[in-house]
């Protein structure tokens, strides 16, 4: 860990820094950046990624005005690590956090979160406080409750808001969320959010009892408004990882009416987990159409306040789309044709939507196929920004993003390791993909392999005919690997 002298050691270099360089067309003054974060929304969720169901105007009209990205990845298809691995830049086979371990339980009384981001651990918000940024996480964090040392507060943020603990964001009308560590009471008491309806038995009042009156986005949305108008000064970091669509089904009724009717549906009584729903379809629809409101109103707050010009705004998920609590990610065609969904390292697992937005810097209505994933963040902020990063497993996007794609660094490969649901490994090597499953009962299970540029539902193994791939896939392995000391988490 740095200490506080190297720390100020390195803010007055990247101070002197900034006060030298002249501001050029190719690195222009550091921006604000806000990362919207989605929750199990699938690559195909989207208007612009081809979504015909479910409307998003905002999300397309930001498309229309940045740049989309077509193979971009997360960096493993399941919550907690995909968020430390897009805060820290580093891949699962060096990440600190490499699944879901679960501490705790669902009732208020014993929330106890994941397990927590080691306080040794240097988070993209770490380097931009070295830059003079306003750092805050609003929304859900998944890496340790606040008094552990997963506390966001302790990891680059000044301020932080909703929920430390993911399995309560199971419930978007919880009891409570999180300020800076200190409990916020909202207006409705605490509920199991997994309990089942009987269908002989649910009633309209039986599926009310799911529903609060404060819903937890609406104040994620007002605490990134508040921030963004006490920092528009500048500059300013917010990550804003909304729960959205990620199950519970449950929006406010006008969302839900939105699409009622629209949709031959079936009520969902928790059979698979989750809250109950009488409109599953419908209430899916209307979630996402709701998060992309939301993004909405923090494009036209920037608009509001002058700063377009000196933003930039990225939106992504966390992994593909989920295969319970109700959801037909199958009717959505959300994973748009691509195998596999959330926990697998397939393409619907972690090929994610990537859109990116800074009028001025960005070309309006750009399409990217540059392959890249989630932990190049660090490596791209550091590189807009003039930090210094720490040691990390991405590249700098931002060439592309820029428009300078002669000067755009490629990578190798990208590695993925995820050890839940049998544990999987997978590599991306141009346009071939490894992929292994059932690792944990059979470490020596077969490599499969496709030509995503042929097959990108990856349906045919062409294992058998490449032998020289599969050796230098093995060979990465070796190399990329480290154990981590959750031994869970190895296989």
């Amino acid at each position: 860990m740095r200490s506080p002298a190297k720390l100020l050691f390195l803010f007055c270099l990247t101070a002197a820094f900034i006060a030298c360089k002249v501001p050029t067309n190719k690195t222009p003054a550091i921006p604000n950046i806000i990362y919207i974060y989605a929750d199990d929304l699938g690559y195909g969720e989207l208007g612009s990624y081809g979504q015909t169901k479910i409307k998003t105007p905002h999300l397309d009209r930001m498309a229309a005005e940045g740049m989309r990205f077509t193979q971009h990845y997360t960096s493993t298809p399941v919550c907690a690590p995909a968020r430390a691995m897009l805060l820290t830049g580093l891949h699962g086979g060096h990440s600190f956090i490499r699944g879901n371990h679960e501490l705790g339980g669902f009732a208020d009384t014993a929330e106890r979160g994941q397990f927590p981001l080691p306080k040794v651990a240097v988070t993209i918000a770490d380097v931009l406080k070295t830059k003079g940024y306003s750092t805050a996480i609003i929304g859900k964090w998944g890496l340790g409750m606040a008094n552990t040392e997963g506390n966001p507060l302790l990891h680059g943020f000044d301020y932080s808001y909703g929920y430390l603990d993911q399995k309560q964001a199971h419930n978007y009308y919880p009891s409570h969320l999180w300020e800076n560590g200190k409990w916020d009471t909202l207006d409705q008491p605490y509920f199991y959010v997994h309990r089942k309806l009987s269908p002989d038995s649910a009633t309209d009042d039986a599926f009310a009892t799911f529903i609060g009156k404060d819903y937890a986005p609406d104040k994620m949305t007002e605490k990134a408004e508040q921030f963004i108008r006490e920092k528009k000064s500048g500059p300013f970091f917010l990550y804003l990882p909304y729960t959205i669509p990620h199950a519970s089904l449950q929006v406010p009724e006008k969302w839900v009416n939105v699409y009622k009717g629209q949709f031959e549906e079936q009520p969902y009584y928790g059979q698979q987990g989750y809250t109950p729903s009488k409109y599953p379809l419908s209430t899916y629809a209307g979630m996402i159409s709701y998060l992309d409101e939301q993004v909405g109103k923090i494009m036209s707050l920037i608009k509001e306040l002058g700063l377009e010009e000196n933003t930039l705004i990225c939106f992504s998920s966390d992994n593909g789309a989920t295969f319970n609590g109700g959801v037909d990610a199958r009717f959505f065609n959300s994973a748009a044709g691509f195998r596999g969904l959330k926990m697998d390292l397939y393409e619907g697992g972690i090929r994610m939507p990537f859109i990116a937005r800074w009028p001025g810097k960005i070309e309006a209505g750009a399409v990217s196929d540059l392959v890249s994933v989630q932990y190049d963040l660090m490596a791209t902020l550091a590189d807009l920004t003039g930090a210094t990063a720490p040691p990390n497993d991405g590249i700098s996007i931002l060439p592309t993003l820029l428009g300078n794609n002669k000067e755009q660094q490629q990578h190798e490969f990208l590695y993925f390791e995820y050890p839940e649901k049998g544990g999987q490994r997978a590599i991306r090597y141009g346009n071939w993909k490894g992929v292994k499953t059932g690792l944990k009962n059979n470490p020596a299970a077969p490599w499969q392999l496709f030509d995503l540029s042929k097959d990108p539902a990856e349906t045919t193994d062409l294992a058998s005919q490449h032998p020289e791939l599969l050796q230098l896939f093995d060979t990465i392995v070796v190399r990329e690997r480290q154990d981590s000391p959750l031994a869970s988490w190895n296989f």
